[in-house]
């Protein structure tokens, strides 16, 4: 009874349902929706179905099952990619738009399912084209824009250009000795949960009833959330690492925390990208990581700084990782992703060796602790934000440059067309060194070449 109890909290938990009442309740809806009358209601209660349209089941026999199921078909079949988002409706709701009569279809007007731009105001695009198909998603109406705005910076908390942001910042103007051990933290967690995505290999939630608010990663498997899982233990490790380092008070500390933990994982349910099980899997699982590597991290940021050959090492174990770490039935983010986050991780584990032995950014004495906040001061401010804005043109600059230098060289080396470098890039051969070369020069530039440049033109 306690199994038979577990999974079906387990079925609720993945219910692309569920997902889609968290969307309504906070003002997500499709362009347009409809019902099938008489069955709505049977919906709500059946449990998640596998069938072949991505939808569940509706619990009932006979031909008003039949023809619902028929239904559902024909309305994915008329659409361009297969699905339409939308959202469940509660029994007998009809087809209106939330703006009014006056954008209301009128009697006998022919219906457009797919096509979101006949609706009139208010209807706006998922955030960013699929990185595979390119699809840009079809339209939804934002009816509360404060949780649309508040759960987007939430999503961006777990994307590239905060972590290339972030790290730096916490490099160049906070504390390095805390950057370098967070980040060995962020590869840690970022790399097993991606290779734990593309063993499990979940879809992502269903749509309909789903709403797709974001669309970049939808072709990556679902199960668990990387971004939930980075939410988690990147706000974390930062408060672990820096309570006692820092003079500042636990209960502040503690509470900006949870909230960015709270803002990543709620995101990722309100665009539509994940299950309440997905996120709950990747909150536990960052947990037990951060469990088991937090005791580690004196001895491998030990090792990184003083032993002699960690370069190499270093090196050599991240692109090993890289290679053999999984393999993909098809093309995802995921493999590009976690060679990203490797070469980033060595990059940055090698800069630090380097500057551990050239003393280039020295960590303070054991006497100095805990460290004080400085005063805010206008001129600190400025100090601060030039050497982030320069240090972050200078990794820009890097990265373009080894982009346009790397990808070239690569596909010249195993014979791959380069003529359509998307094409050329979902390549394995192509997108793994490609990805790693660039990534690694970008950590270690952001950790000793843009150090070394404060250097040379006074800006330390």
């Amino acid at each position: 009874m306690e199994g038979a109890g577990l999974t079906e909290l387990l079925r609720y938990l993945r219910d692309p349902r569920l997902v889609a009442r968290f969307q309504t309740v906070c003002g997500v809806r499709a362009t347009l929706a409809r019902s099938v009358p008489g069955v709505a209601s049977q919906t709500e209660r059946a449990p998640l179905d596998d069938d072949d349209d991505g939808a569940a089941d509706t619990g009932g026999d006979g031909e008003g099952a039949d023809r619902a199921r028929r239904r559902r078909r024909a309305e994915r079949d008329e659409c361009n990619n297969g699905l339409v988002n939308g959202t469940a409706l509660a029994a007998g709701e009809t087809v209106t738009e939330p703006h009014g009569p006056k954008n209301s279809r009128s009697a006998g007007e022919p219906e457009s399912r797919c096509n979101g731009s006949g609706w009139r105001g208010g209807a706006v695009k998922p955030l960013r084209r699929n990185s595979l198909t390119g699809d840009a998603g079809q339209e939804f109406l934002i009816q509360n824009k404060f949780f649309y705005y508040l759960f987007t910076l939430g999503t961006e908390l777990g994307n590239e250009l905060f972590y290339i942001c972030f790290f730096p910042f916490l490099i160049w103007n906070v504390d390095p000795f805390v950057a370098r051990r967070l980040i060995v933290v962020w590869v840690w967690v970022m790399y097993l949960g991606q290779c734990t995505k593309d063993v499990i290999r979940w879809p992502r939630p269903a749509s309909p009833p789903v709403v797709k608010v974001e669309m970049f990663y939808n072709s990556e498997y679902s199960m668990p959330s990387t971004h939930a899982m980075s939410g988690t233990a990147i706000p974390l490790s930062l408060f672990l690492l820096t309570y006692g380092r820092w003079e500042y008070p636990f209960l502040l500390g503690f509470s900006l925390a949870l909230g960015w933990c709270v803002l990543v994982c709620v995101s990722r349910i309100y665009m539509g990208m994940h299950s309440v099980l997905d996120v709950v899997a990747g909150f536990l699982y960052s947990l037990l990581i951060l469990a088991v590597f937090a005791p580690a991290l004196d001895v491998i940021d030990t090792f990184n700084l003083t032993f002699r050959h960690a370069p190499v090492l270093i090196v050599s174990l991240h692109a090993a990782m890289g290679l053999f770490s999984f393999t993909l039935d098809t093309w995802s983010t995921s493999r590009g992703d976690t060679a990203q986050i490797l070469g980033t991780g060595a990059g940055i584990a090698v800069a630090s060796h380097f500057n551990h032995q050239m003393a280039l950014i020295p960590d303070p004495p054991a006497s100095a602790l805990p460290l004080t906040p400085p005063a805010p001061t206008l001129t600190l401010a400025g100090l601060c934000l030039l050497r982030f804005a320069l240090g972050v043109l200078t990794l820009l600059v890097t990265r373009a440059v080894m982009k346009a230098f790397t990808i070239p060289l690569v596909c010249w080396t195993f014979g791959i067309p380069s003529g359509d470098v998307r094409k050329a890039r979902q390549h394995m051969q192509v997108e793994l060194p490609y990805r790693y070369i660039v990534y690694w020069t970008v950590g270690f530039s952001a950790f000793f070449l843009v150090p070394l440049l404060f250097r040379y033109i006074g800006l330390s």
